[in-house]
């Protein structure tokens, strides 16, 4: 079973940026599309973005242009850049299989604050 870390969350001012990190333990990791997920209170959890194991990626329209999505196998870890950020960027920030069937246990995320 695949264990997840993620780190990298902050209070951070609008127009600011964050870099997360999603660090896995399981080899399994690296064979696997990842992608990380966004839950702000009182909200359902949605998606963010999305990366295949060849490095192709995929974004929520909220994100696109602000966000980048990337993965380094040798260290089992998923990033997500994420520049231009806006209030309604403040969440709860997970990462996870992005197979719906295939999930793994989810992690404690990281918060993400965006204000002034």
């Amino acid at each position: 079973q695949v264990q997840l870390v993620e780190s990298g969350g902050g209070l951070v001012q609008p127009g600011g940026s964050l870099r997360l990190s999603c660090a896995a333990s399981g080899r399994i990791f690296n064979f696997k599309s990842v992608a990380w997920f966004r839950q702000a209170p009182g909200k359902q959890r949605e998606f963010v973005a999305a990366i295949t194991t060849s490095g192709n990626t995929n974004y929520a329209d909220s994100v696109k242009g602000r966000f980048a999505i990337s993965r380094d196998n040798g260290k089992s870890t998923v990033y997500l850049q994420m520049n231009s950020l806006k209030p309604e960027d403040t969440a709860i920030y997970y990462c996870n299989s992005a197979s719906k069937i295939s999930r793994w246990n989810w992690g404690q995320g990281t918060q993400v604050t965006v204000s002034s």
